[in-house]
């Protein structure tokens, strides 16, 4: 064997075996793993062979690599139901996933003109402006602001949003909400969410604004969500009947 294949071997071996303890639950998700040091200590190779290993697992999606921070196993799966009328952390735990929601804050403000023009407002209107922080295996991953017009804000706004959905308050409010459009993007962090999502300031997210309409086609609320690229993707079912839109975590 060839140095160059003995050391090729031996970076491959080192990934395969990080890789099923990843996926055994050794290194549960989210998880650090062990410092860089430790690891190339402990399988008896360089920094520069462990890193090799390292850099074919986050090219799998195993792992995710925070300068400063350490080197994370992936946060799992994600799937979410673009094709639905319903909240993202419903749709994540009907799926069995546990999310954590965290109001960030909420007050009746004056709405911004492109949000008085999103719900129809008048100039000087007020909406309840609440802002709300998801977590997903153990870390923020969404960072989401939503506008509620009056007079259905003033019904929903004392609810305790940690627990209940935007869509359940606005259900038992009597509010039948009966579409919505929206519209998904790429961008980058903004200094706002990055310090919600403690990740840094322009990494790549996906950026998702959406207006929900009441049965008299009416706009209600005006929702923005910043998630971290790094957590999720789009993925699509085509049918010769139609198409079929849904979320998921990156592979």
């Amino acid at each position: 064997m060839t140095p160059d294949a003995g050391h090729e071997a031996r970076y491959r071996a080192i990934a395969a075996d990080l890789a099923a303890k990843i996926r055994s639950g050794h290194y549960a998700p989210g998880e650090a793993l062990p410092p860089q040091r430790e690891l190339s200590a402990s399988y008896g190779v360089t920094l520069m062979t462990l890193r090799q290993a390292l850099r074919g697992l986050s090219d799998e999606g195993l792992i995710v690599q925070r300068p400063g921070k350490g080197t994370f196993v992936a946060p799992p799966h994600l799937a979410y139901q673009l094709g639905s009328l319903r909240s993202l952390a419903d749709d994540l735990r009907e799926q069995g996933h546990d999310v954590r929601t965290a109001v960030a804050g909420r007050a009746l403000r004056r709405a911004p003109a492109r949000i008085a023009a999103e719900l129809r407002l008048r100039p000087g209107d007020t909406a309840l402006r609440l802002e709300r922080v998801r977590e997903f295996a153990g870390r923020p991953a969404v960072h989401q602001v939503s506008w509620v017009r009056r007079p259905v804000a003033d019904r929903i706004r004392d609810r305790d949003f940690t627990a209940v959905s935007l869509y359940t308050a606005l259900a038992d409010a009597g509010v039948a909400v009966a579409r919505a459009s929206e519209v998904v993007r790429p961008g980058l962090l903004d200094p706002a969410a990055a310090r919600h999502l403690h990740e840094p300031q322009g990494s790549a997210v996906l950026v998702s604004t959406r207006i929900t309409y009441t049965l008299d086609a009416t706009p209600v609320v005006s929702d923005h969500a910043t998630i971290l690229g790094s957590m999720m993707e789009i993925r699509t079912e085509r049918a010769a009947t139609g198409l079929s839109l849904t979320w998921g975590a990156t592979s």
